[in-house]
């Protein structure tokens, strides 16, 4: 049986996609700060306490992960503060670089003794972290630590190249959930199209940019 770890696991697309690998068959294990009664209702191997504003939370997630090899690591957690030129605080801006760009790759490089050689990572950021798609400006914490993350995400795909492990670097779309204000397509929907690019993922597709619904994305 695959074995995939989700962080963000209790909420919006996180929670579709633990429900959804699991029941693709996946041994599904669920991190997150706090269990929600959707997650629990599950009944997953969940984790609960971590966060991503600070490390120390991580060694014991890959204690929690004690004998496990995993197949497929989905790098989901993340948060939006929404700013403006004027409403900047810069405060926000570092807790939202320091939530998506560094934790997920420092998370990820404690965990890489779980991977398989041949394994997968997906990292779910945003098209709001492309400079070459930005025609609307403000968002500059989110899409500053997007854009962070993405650039990471590519460095890791080239090293990880050797071991056979790819990475995936997607954007699930403007979906409906607490982040957006209920405003876009269903969690649902997102989860589904992000596993059919997480299913295509391999080596020719490491390192690239995808819209949850194939679309190649400009950086």
């Amino acid at each position: 049986m695959k074995q995939v770890l989700i962080t963000g696991a209790n909420r919006g697309i996180g929670l579709e996609l633990a429900s959804l690998y699991s029941e693709k068959g996946y041994s599904v294990y669920a991190a997150c700060r706090k269990i929600s009664e959707p997650l629990a209702r599950l009944g997953l191997k969940t984790f609960e306490g971590l966060d991503l504003t600070g490390s120390q939370s991580f060694e014991t997630l890959a204690g929690f992960l004690t004998g496990v090899k995993l197949d497929l690591l989905i790098n989901n957690a993340g948060i939006l503060i929404p700013d403006n030129l004027e409403s900047l605080d810069f405060k926000e801006l570092e807790t939202q670089i320091l939530v998506n760009a560094i934790s997920p790759i420092r998370l990820t490089r404690i965990l890489l003794p779980k991977l398989k050689s041949g394994s997968k990572i997906a990292f779910l950021t945003s098209r709001m972290g492309s400079i070459g798609d930005n025609g609307s400006g403000a968002y500059y914490g989110y899409r500053m630590s997007k854009a962070a993350l993405n650039a990471g995400a590519v460095s890791l795909a080239r090293d990880l190249s050797p071991e056979k492990i790819s990475v995936g670097i997607y954007h699930p779309g403007m979906v409906a959930t607490e982040m957006t204000g209920r405003q876009g397509i269903p969690p649902k929907e997102a989860a589904q199209g992000l596993f059919h690019q997480i299913e295509k993922l391999g080596p020719e597709r490491s390192g690239r940019f995808f819209h949850q619904n194939g679309e190649e994305l400009p950086w």
